[in-house]
């Protein structure tokens, strides 16, 4: 082949890299297009008969590709923020946390029971026996199963050293009306297992190998040979836990541990107390819920409202569910929107919404301040929809709190819209989300959303009712008539795309610059860039939980599979961008 004449390869290697470096692309997706040009690289070479005439070789491309998917793993914030640790494998934290929401739940339905003489039995029921099954103390276990049920029926957390009854306070709980209450997230003490904070930690892979290169590379002479095994060892008061030991260590002998919660924290909220347990400090923390659900003992737990809830449906009261998007496969796989419906009205919901509906209103919403507000009275917008982001946002950056769209969220809007129509009527938002219970208890919201539930919680509610959803009949109605990208706002990227659709539906010429973040450790970083002038103009989408709001820590589901869940479900949708729906001629409405 000439070498005046385009050659393939290089044409899709050069664009790929272009695409990589380009600088209103974000780092993770750039990576991965770049990856995705590069597998096509390959596979193009390999069969075209021009390949040998190209002075390219498959070897290069090969380890190009391979560097790629080294990249991806290192940076993607689902890998290096702990967000795929643990969710969707069946552990017995899930088994336990699914026996307690659904004897809480149970316990609501028979109110032949007195709440607090079952409240004391409750943790025989669940830890049976004289021995223990997880932590081979079964005292300790029955105390911890104690506190989490407090905790689930919306009353605080105790320490080992208050003397008093499981059920003391349950007075307070035992009604309709019951918010919660600071703090949401709660570390049990006596549940934690004092993890070391972080430390570098040489296993018994090292090898004694001669080069040592972990010896060179320390900054503080802190690595040293052991001249009776030939290992290497680090004194830990001169090491600064850098990691580059590890990093050169060819056999992968050193490791750095870290305590689980605190590196899952975006908010570096996680600190320890005197005696090395885990404390969170409430200043920094955003109630992600992050640290909940990557803490391997359990030790950490918010509070419910599914005692509550149910009571409320109990009295009479006319209960709307909001259901978000991300539920798609958090019930099981043939558990259709229909037989979700089916199931809610069984458990005596009064109707049920799909809070995408809400978020084609926020779009639209967001879609207007941008083109109002940024640049010229704004240097640039963040959405609004996350609330562990936009709490995040103006704790650290409040010089820029009014850069944070005003825009009302979708379970705002979708509870405004339930009781538009429906003046006495109480909603619960059912989510994947541990912060939207936080974002519930404030005033302005309060008197729109009453309740908040996850998918978890959910989970348990259906069982303590023998619901068998898979097998329900279906509801030919469904959920509700929103638009693939309303569905989409589940999934990072989702909020900004659909921002951005609506913009250019009604603007074609707008050029959109967008940013985004996965992960409060990234949003952070975003916010920072944005704040020191990098994003001007720009629309920032941040999400608290790596992978979106499927990713959240109510849900049960792998993370990945639940993206790809959500993304077939949002394209059944009968529109496409959120301006497109029914609902949107009542925005002016709702937000007055």
């Amino acid at each position: 082949m000439p070498l005046s004449e385009p050659c393939p390869v290089l044409s899709i290697v050069s664009l790929s890299y272009k695409l990589s470096c380009s600088k209103h692309k974000n780092t993770i997706c750039s990576t991965k297009r770049t990856a995705y040009l590069l597998r096509v690289c390959v596979l193009f070479a390999t069969i075209s008969p021009e390949y040998d005439k190209t002075g390219f070789s498959v070897s290069f491309l090969v380890l190009s590709y391979i560097e790629m998917q080294k990249t991806l793993f290192y940076n993607d914030p689902l890998q290096t923020q702990g967000g795929i640790i643990m969710r969707g494998v069946e552990t017995r934290i899930q088994e336990i946390r699914h026996k307690i929401f659904t004897e809480v739940a149970r316990m609501a339905y028979h109110t032949e029971w007195p709440v607090k003489e079952r409240m004391e039995e409750l943790p025989y029921k669940i830890i049976p026996g004289e021995t223990g099954n997880f932590r081979n103390d079964v005292f300790l276990e029955r105390a911890i199963v104690g506190e989490r049920l407090r905790l689930a029926m919306g009353l605080p957390n105790r320490s080992a050293a208050e003397h008093a009854p499981v059920s003391d306070g349950i007075e307070a709980a035992d009604q309709a009306e019951t918010y919660y209450t600071p703090p949401l997230i709660n570390v049990i003490k006596f549940a934690c297992n004092a993890c070391p904070t972080k430390r570098v930690h040489v296993t018994d892979g090292c090898q004694g190998c001669l080069a040592h290169p972990c010896m060179e590379v320390c900054p503080k002479d802190a690595v040293s040979l052991d001249r009776t095994t030939g290992r290497s060892i680090i004194d830990q008061e001169k090491c600064i836990k850098c990691g580059r030991c590890a990093s050169v260590c060819s056999y992968n002998a050193i490791i750095i541990q870290e305590r689980p919660c605190a590196k899952a924290c975006g908010m570096d909220a996680i600190t320890s107390d005197e005696n090395g347990k885990a404390n969170i400090d409430y200043d920094k923390c955003v109630s992600c819920g992050q640290c909940l659900v990557n803490c391997p003992f359990g030790a950490i737990a918010d509070k419910s409202q599914i005692f509550q809830t149910i009571r409320a449906i109990q009295s009479g009261e006319k209960v709307y569910a909001a259901v978000a998007p991300a539920f798609v496969g958090q019930f099981g796989p043939k558990v259709t929107p229909g037989k979700l419906r089916a199931a809610m009205k069984e458990l005596g919901f009064a109707d049920v919404f799909e809070v995408a509906i809400g978020a084609d209103l926020c779009a639209k919403q967001e879609a207007e301040d941008f083109l109002k507000e940024v640049p010229d009275e704004l240097p640039f917008m963040a959405t609004s929809c996350c609330p562990a982001w936009s709490v995040m946002a103006k704790k650290l950056f409040p010089d820029h709190a009014n850069c944070i769209s005003m825009a009302l969220t979708p379970m705002t809007l979708t509870a405004r819209l339930i009781k538009k129509h429906n003046p006495n009527a109480k909603v619960v938002f059912i989510g994947p989300c541990a912060a939207k219970k936080l974002e519930a208890m404030r005033r302005s919201v309060r008197s729109e959303v009453d309740f908040v539930l996850t998918f978890e919680e959910m989970a348990g509610i259906f069982d303590a009712k023998h619901v068998d959803l898979e097998n329900m009949e279906e509801d030919p109605d469904g959920v509700s008539d929103a638009s693939t990208d309303g569905r989409n706002f589940a999934v990072a990227g989702g909020v900004a795309q659909a921002v951005v659709d609506v913009i250019k539906r009604d603007h074609p010429e707008q050029e959109i610059k967008v940013a985004n973040a996965e992960g409060l450790k990234e949003c952070r970083q975003l916010l920072k860039l944005a704040t020191l002038g990098k994003y001007p103009g720009y629309l920032l989408e941040g999400m608290a939980c790596p992978g979106g709001c499927v990713a959240g820590a109510g849900t049960m589901q792998a993370i990945k599979k639940s993206q790809t869940a959500v993304g077939l479900y949002a394209k059944k949708a009968n529109h496409q961008f959120s301006s497109e729906t029914e609902y949107i001629k009542e925005l002016d409405k709702l937000v007055d």
